[in-house]
């Protein structure tokens, strides 16, 4: 009978000769969750035995690894936010990344306890909006995407980390749906997310497979320049913000200048640049102007003296 510590050996082999960039760590957590031990169970004790079972799901989770299939497309979850996603093909596979929009918003609201409404375009799995629910305990939220599939494995994920109370998925072209009524339901949102499609149509054969072949095209594709997205977030967004709110936008490589540009086209402010742990550009911070105060009348009214 096998041991984890060579199973894991053997499984770093595999994935290496196949390519695959960390192919120790990856080894690690397909065997982790083939053997349904904690991570790191095989580097504490290597010795442990390995059932034939267990060897059998390891080996088929190395040959989808090795085809560059994502570890988390294999085991069906992704770690976001310190929470834990189910993923689905009609879902981008979130990264780490995005949040960096997610720490933004909450650095800016203030006090987390009040009663803010939320919303986010193309949520996919919903890691933005659920993030932000699981830290304001008063909030609740919408989240839209265009893809039904998407919109179901949102809710399933809201639904098991307990905020489905507090939120709602909807399936739409972006925010069409929500201009068209106006400002979204009275009130407008306090705070507003999206990490929509940013890759250039030119762009998408070259991604790397675990991105191209494994990610929905339309969670990717952002048209000849990639900035369709942002074109229809310009006209969504100074409808939808409620004056004094804030909004996120995950941005591409390079699209710092053109996506601000396409944006404040639309009506927005001047954004803040925000850039992930490794100091990259990866969002656009937006702030809608607060109304402006009521003018102070010329003059103190006159009272009425009595008869």
């Amino acid at each position: 009978m096998a041991t984890l510590g060579a199973a894991r050996a053997a499984g770093t082999a595999r994935l290496a000769a196949a390519g695959v960039e960390d192919a120790r760590r990856d080894a690690g957590l397909l065997l982790a969750a083939a053997a349904e031990v904690e991570p790191g169970t095989e580097r504490a004790w290597p010795e442990r035995p390995l059932t034939a079972e267990a060897q059998t799901r390891y080996d088929g989770y190395l040959r989808r690894r090795e085809a560059r299939e994502p570890v988390a497309r294999i085991l069906g979850r992704r770690e976001f936010w310190s929470l834990s996603f189910e993923l689905s093909e009609a879902t981008l596979d979130p990264r780490a990344d995005s949040e960096t929009l997610v720490e933004a918003l909450l650095e800016r609201i203030g006090r987390r306890d009040r009663a803010l409404r939320l919303l986010d375009l193309g949520t996919g799995s919903g890691c933005l909006l659920l993030a932000l629910l699981a830290e304001l305990p008063r909030a609740w939220g919408v989240g839209l995407d265009r893809s039904e599939a998407a919109a179901a494995t949102a809710r399933r994920n809201a639904e098991a980390l307990g905020l489905a109370a507090r939120s709602a998925f909807v399936v739409g072209d972006w925010a069409g749906a929500l201009v068209s009524a106006g400002d979204g339901g009275g009130a407008g949102f306090d705070l507003i997310v999206s990490n929509p499609p940013y890759i250039t149509r030119h762009e998408l054969a070259g991604l790397a497979p675990e991105v191209g072949r494994y990610d929905p095209p339309a969670a990717l594709d952002g048209g000849v320049d990639g900035l369709d997205a942002y074109r229809a977030l310009a006209a969504a967004l100074p409808v939808l913000l409620r004056p004094g709110g804030w909004a996120a936008v995950e941005i591409g490589a390079g699209q710092a200048d053109s996506a601000s540009a396409a944006l404040v086209a639309g009506g927005l402010p001047s954004p803040v640049l925000l850039r992930d742990l490794a100091e990259h550009p990866r969002g656009l911070l937006f702030q809608a102007p607060a109304p402006a105060p009521a003018p102070a009348p010329a003059h103190a009214p006159i009272a009425d003296k009595p008869l």
